[in-house]
């Protein structure tokens, strides 16, 4: 037994209740129905819709929209299509429209319904999605720095135009590869623990100096940035390398300022501290002396030359202890005339021995410059030195014993060199 259909009047009043813009248009697209939704929807009154098509409502716009769709729903197919409102409370919104066949009993489709359905906020964030995708396209492709992303397992998803030119290939080639393809096994073998590191979670830093490039060598950063999903779990990389050769160059200039005596050029105090305080730590394995150099007669070039030629004569001290110790070992100008020397040494024998030779060839700086020969024979210098870990641990101790030594080689005369922990050890010039 078959089931007649409802009424007409049943199926109205169905719609009615639906609060969404319905309407029914014969095979003229003339609307021959609508709900009290659909009124307020396009802001006119009943009378003035009814038996209307829909491009004498609406427009030939409208019509050109909705044309292709009624003719598939007459077709029997439920189809959608999206425009933008011309009328109505709701002018300026986009909407999608609905439209789906109204068989009869027996199957035929003499009308066709429309529902509307508000997708003004969907289009616009759709749409200020795609211009953001424009702008970040635009930015990516512009930008003078190489950008990649890659996955989990380092294959490469994306890389921008500056990538392209670095590595002189098509963006085609490099999609879907391992970047250690791209880069090569000994670049690869020098990137792979960042890009491992980042895969943890943090951002990532890796500055070298590139030897490669047609400008010549310079200092390149690379940052590995994770991206994160809404879990939290890292999905893949981005990659950007940039320039920062003026900025490191500017910044190792700068150390150098604060660690070297912007006259003599050897360290300057806070330098030398953090070194005796490096030197300490490691004390046990590798024995060091700290001499605490004092220069004899100094004040008298000041007082007879003047400052410059006093000057003269701190550089040529500071580069003659430089001379007197080896490379790894570090001179420091501690303030005035005053230098400090930290050097590994295998006893207080050794240290001594040292001492010595830093003696003469003080002497031999002096006797190099301009002095009279007055004044030469005034310069010498007292030279106190302390042993770590023998004589103190920490580096503020070692540092006043090898000072209360100098001035215990002052009192005995001067030009001449002692150790803290013993009488005396001199050698008088």
């Amino acid at each position: 037994m078959v089931t007649p259909a409802p009424r007409l009047g049943h199926i109205e009043r169905l719609v009615d209740a639906i609060d969404l813009p319905i309407g029914r248009w014969d095979r003229d697209a003339r609307l021959v129905f609508c709900n009290d939704h659909y009124l307020i929807w396009a802001g006119r009154r009943r009378d003035e819709l009814l038996g209307h098509t829909l491009q004498e409502l609406y427009g030939a716009a409208a019509w050109e929209r909705a044309g292709l769709a009624f003719a598939q729903a007459f077709a029997g197919k439920t189809v959608s299509y999206e425009r933008q409102l011309r009328h109505g409370p709701t002018l300026g919104h986009w909407v999608r429209i609905q439209v789906f066949p109204d068989r009869d009993a027996n199957g035929q489709v003499e009308s066709v319904f429309t529902i509307a359905t508000d997708i003004h906020a969907d289009v616009v964030a759709r749409e200020a999605l795609q211009a953001a995708q424009v702008r970040l396209d635009r930015f990516t492709d512009n930008i003078p720095y190489p950008l990649t992303y890659v996955d989990r397992d380092f294959v490469l998803r994306f890389v921008n135009k500056a990538y392209t030119e670095a590595t002189q290939q098509k963006a085609e080639k490099l999609l879907g590869q391992h970047i250690g393809t791209i880069r090569g096994a000994r670049r690869w073998a020098e990137h792979e623990p960042y890009f491992q590191r980042a895969l943890l979670g943090s951002t990532v830093q890796y500055t070298r100096l590139v030897t490669s490039l047609p400008q010549g060598p310079r200092w390149m950063r690379t940052s590995y940035v994770p991206d994160l999903d809404d879990a939290g779990q890292v999905v893949g990389l981005y990659t950007v390398t940039i320039d920062v050769h003026e900025l490191t160059v500017a910044q190792e200039q700068l150390r150098r300022h604060a660690e070297h005596d912007a006259l003599t050029g050897v360290l300057s105090r806070r330098a030398t501290m953090d070194r005796i305080e490096a030197a300490m730590a490691d004390a046990v394995r590798t024995p060091v002396a700290l001499f605490f150099v004092d220069l004899d007669g100094f004040k008298a070039v000041n007082d007879v030359l003047g400052h410059r030629e006093g000057d003269a004569l701190l550089v040529a001290v500071a580069g003659a202890l430089q001379q007197a110790v080896r490379a790894d070992d570090a001179v420091g100008r501690f303030g005035g005339d005053e230098f400090l020397v930290l050097a590994t040494v295998r006893d207080a024998a050794g240290a001594q021995a040292l001492a010595l030779h830093m003696l003469d060839a003080v002497r031999h700086a002096s006797e190099a410059g301009a002095l009279s020969r007055t004044l030469r024979r005034s310069i010498s210098a007292s030279i106190g030195y302390a042993l770590a870990t023998t004589d103190a641990t920490h580096p503020l101790a070692l540092l006043q014993l090898a000072d209360d030594a100098m001035y215990a080689a002052k009192r005995s005369g001067k030009n001449c060199a002692r150790h803290c922990g013993a009488l005396s050890f001199e050698a008088t010039r």
